[in-house]
């Protein structure tokens, strides 16, 4: 029998014990060597060795070896919470009052400074910067978040745990170098951007929804639920929202499609963008809201505030989880049946996910024509049959005809957004419904994206296309002045797509 035991690298052999994390080498050692180490005196065993036999007594195992790059970024990390400490105390709390942003920070850059001088740690000139940065970064922001914040080539940002942070660039996941001194500093962090909108997460409240100051959307969600340390999800928009013509651009919608869609809107027609997670929703519906008149009044009703419209006059309203108490909830349909009371000429929802659907269709109905709002479905006709699983959550025994009608006489075009293979993000079909044949609701496709395969980097290959089939809103497009040439609808291959 072979007794095998680890130690640690800097532990000398007569005193190696138990496995511990960070382990470089292992040794094993017999029993009776096992046991003199520990005082004990060993007694004969019966030999298992045949006579002449290469010795086996003693088996070396090599665990694997300590990242050294892991090391120095523990030690950095150490020495960057060490000045992070003594530079808080060494603040002049009663000054702080007295000084601005850009006076306070270079405050703390010459205590920190100082700190590093006191120390007399050596370090190269670019550890020393970036060890500053991280300090006022600790202090003002976000800490090891503020480096990925500034990289506006970054749409998504996914923390697994303190030390292993992914970022999705073009549409490419990949894994980056930036790491928390632990779960209790990526706790603190989290606290702090909830706390920063009004919200709370700990151990009795795990989950959170919030927004960053720049509104980049922010679901974390911490222990007991998360098991392997506090998981961060961050989606972010680009500091200017997303026009028409940058969609042409990237090839996620034609020329034709974008004129129909301007026009729809100019319209007054209800529309649903329905789309998958991370399919281009919330920047398909900015979109859309920059053709909305700037005379309009416009009330906006989202979880986590997300959207930025152009217009001067929007009223803008979030909802509010319950407290610890569970008191004091605030919901999307509280928040939609009060908007009905401002006189808003058009209202958009940022996500329907329940009850508050049955609303939304009634507000619809009822004058406030020009509404938007998205939906999670992968097709228009799955979208639809969404809406009416979520009106029949409302708590009224209607039966399904007669919420399909509601939802025929609502809901004029949805628009499908997917995210394709490679990353890219398009407009994949532009339905319109046209109204009910019998008990099933009818609707027609005007533009669709045929893909056809994949590159040799594995994106997505297709091509845009018009059905053929004439509006069924032409009419009314044409008698508010946003009438387009019937041309536009030919059935034939639109430029743009890949």
């Amino acid at each position: 029998m072979i007794w095998k035991t680890r130690k640690r690298a800097e532990s000398p052999p007569s005193t190696s014990q138990g496995a511990g994390s960070g382990s470089a080498t292992a040794v094993a050692l017999s029993p009776a060597r096992a046991m003199a180490a520990e005082g004990e005196t060993p007694t004969a065993a019966p030999s298992l060795v045949a006579e002449g036999a290469p010795n086996t007594e003693c088996e070396t195992l090599v665990a694997p070896e300590q990242d050294p790059d892991d090391s120095q970024e523990r030690e950095f990390q150490q020495v960057k919470e060490d000045i992070h400490r003594q530079v808080i105390g060494r603040i002049d709390l009663s000054f702080i009052g007295t000084m601005n942003d850009r006076e306070l920070r270079l405050e703390v850059r010459r205590i920190a400074e100082q700190v590093l001088e006191q120390e007399g740690g050596r370090l190269t000139p670019e550890d020393r910067e970036r060890l500053l940065e991280d300090v006022i970064a600790e202090t003002f922001g976000l800490g090891p978040l503020e480096m990925l914040l500034k990289d506006t080539t970054i749409s998504d940002i996914m923390i697994n745990g303190s030390s292993t942070v992914y970022v999705e660039r073009k549409g490419k996941l990949s894994r980056t170098k930036v790491k928390f001194a632990n779960d209790a500093h990526l706790v603190k962090i989290i606290q702090r951007i909830v706390g920063g909108v009004g919200r709370r997460i700990d151990e009795t409240q795990p989950m959170c929804d919030a927004r960053l100051a720049d509104g980049s959307r922010v679901n974390a969600i911490i222990p007991p639920l998360a098991l392997d340390g506090p998981l961060v999800s961050i989606r972010r928009f680009g500091a200017k929202p997303l026009q028409g013509e940058d969609l042409i651009r990237n090839d996620s919608i034609t020329r034709e499609m974008l004129d129909y869609l301007r026009a729809a809107v100019r319209a007054r027609l209800n529309i649903v963008v329905s789309g998958g997670t991370g399919s281009g929703k919330t920047t398909l519906l900015n979109m859309l809201s920059s053709f909305i008149p700037s005379d309009e009044r416009v009330a906006t009703i989202e979880d986590a505030a997300e959207l930025r419209l152009q217009q001067d006059h929007v009223i803008r309203m979030e909802t509010r989880p319950a407290n610890v108490e569970g008191q004091g909830e605030v919901t999307s349909r509280d928040l939609l049946r009060n908007a009905l009371r401002m006189r808003p000429d058009r209202i958009i929802i940022g996500e329907c996910r329940g009850a508050e659907a049955f609303d939304m269709l009634q507000a619809m109905n009822t004058g406030h024509d020009g509404s938007l709002t998205t939906i999670h479905a992968n097709t228009p006709r799955d979208a639809v049959i969404r809406l009416e699983m979520m009106v029949g959550m409302a708590g009224f025994e209607l039966p399904m005809w007669t919420i399909r009608r509601q939802i025929a006489s609502a809901v004029n075009v949805v628009v499908q957004a997917a995210r394709l293979s490679g990353g890219l993000r398009k407009i994949t079909r532009i339905a319109e419904i046209t109204g009910m044949e019998g008990e099933v609701l009818t609707m027609h496709d005007l533009f669709v994206f045929h893909q056809t395969g994949l590159d040799s980097q594995r994106r997505a290959q297709g091509y845009f296309s018009a059905t053929g089939v004439r509006p069924y809103f032409a009419e009314r497009l044409e008698s508010t002045g946003n009438g387009l040439p019937m041309q536009a609808f030919e059935q034939r291959l639109l430029n743009g797509g890949r």
